[in-house]
């Protein structure tokens, strides 16, 4: 998801984005661990979409939103 997308959001919506980021994240690590991941990119690309929505969130308290 692009940040441009999650500006558009509210609060509540990017905490919910937020957590299940971190649950798929989460089931991501498992996968690796037990050798059952398919595409190890996807790791790097949830913990960046994690830190976009982190940083939106982060402006968005910044600004007073």
């Amino acid at each position: 998801m692009r940040a441009s997308e999650m500006r558009e959001k509210t609060q509540e919506e990017l905490t919910l984005e937020l957590s299940s980021l971190k649950n798929e994240l989460f089931k991501l690590r498992f996968q690796l661990a037990t050798n059952q991941l398919e595409n190890p990119m996807k790791l790097k690309a949830v913990k960046k979409d994690i830190a976009r929505v982190l940083t939106v969130m982060r402006d968005m308290e910044l600004k007073g939103r």
